[in-house]
């Protein structure tokens, strides 16, 4: 009876002899069985480690997705709440101007103020100290003047005190009246002179020679001093008078004023170019100057 040998247990006998050589002969016949398990042996090792790279993949996806979602949080928070701020003050000016329209109006319609040059022409330093210079002069001037006319007022005030007895209208008749009720003499003639002088004590009253308008009435007149002049219309006839020298306060009518005839005017003085007191008296007629005497004595009542 045949032996049913199985040739892939059987397992070689070693030799005691010489055990390097069954050593190799046993390892060389079991090296295609090694490289097998090895192979299976690998193959379940990379399975593992795909199993596990596919579980590790979505723990990590999910930890990357977390930190951008926080780096994102991290720089959207705080533009969000600044733009929160800034609509928060948007609205609350709106409110403000919602309260206060009519201020907020009026802001709105302000433009550049224009700027007034009239006081400030001056543009160097020089230009600067000759206007503070005229402006200087001018307030002196001024002082000097209201000085004066307050000496001459209280001047004019005794005058007046010493004459009580100065009528406001001149006594007579008729559409011409003299200008003074009494005078000590006439003036000297010369050359260029268009008046006449009637040489009278200070506080003497100088009366309007016929009805009229005051059309100039100063305390300052060019060489007059204190004068009135008025105009008149006496029978058709344009006329002009004029009283030069009055003393300083005295004058009794003002421009635009209507006078009677004889009525009260001012008093005799010396102001302007004058030499001792007295009455400077002009007479126009129709634009002509006239001797003022000879037209008194040919016209006055």
């Amino acid at each position: 009876m045949a032996e049913n040998n199985d040739s892939s247990v059987d397992v070689p006998e070693v030799d005691a002899t010489n055990p390097d050589r069954s050593g190799r002969a046993l390892r060389g016949r079991r090296l295609p069985i090694a490289k097998k398990q090895s192979r299976d042996v690998a193959t379940v090792e990379n399975r593992a480690a795909r199993r596990s790279r596919r579980r590790v993949h979505p723990v990590r996806s999910t930890f990357t997705v977390a930190a951008v979602v926080g780096l994102v949080a991290t720089v959207a928070i705080p533009a969000f709440a600044a733009v929160r701020g800034t609509s928060a003050d948007a609205m609350t000016l709106q409110q403000v101007a919602a309260d206060n329209a009519q201020s907020i109006v009026v802001a709105s319609e302000v433009g550049p103020a224009s700027l007034d040059r009239s006081g400030f022409t001056a543009t160097t330093p020089e230009e600067i100290q000759k206007k503070k210079d005229e402006e200087a002069a001018a307030k002196a001037a001024a002082e000097a003047l209201a000085n004066r006319i307050s000496a001459s007022s209280s001047t004019a005030s005794s005058s007046t005190s010493y004459n009580q007895s100065i009528p406001l209208v001149a006594p007579g008749s008729g559409l011409v009246r003299r200008p003074l009720m009494s005078f000590n003499n006439f003036g000297t003639p010369y050359a260029g002179h268009r008046g006449t002088d009637y040489m009278a004590d200070r506080g003497t009253p100088i009366y309007s020679v016929a009805d009229g308008t005051v059309v100039a009435s100063s305390e300052s007149g060019p060489g007059w001093g204190v004068y009135v002049k008025v105009a008149h219309n006496i029978n058709g006839t344009n006329v002009t008078s004029l009283y030069a020298h009055m003393d300083w306060g005295t004058r009794a009518v003002q421009v635009g004023d209507t006078v009677s005839a004889g009525q009260l005017l001012g008093q005799v003085g010396d102001t302007g170019r004058a030499f001792g007191t007295h009455l400077h008296l002009e007479i126009v007629v129709d634009g002509a100057y006239v001797n003022a005497e000879s037209w008194l004595v040919a016209n006055a009542g």
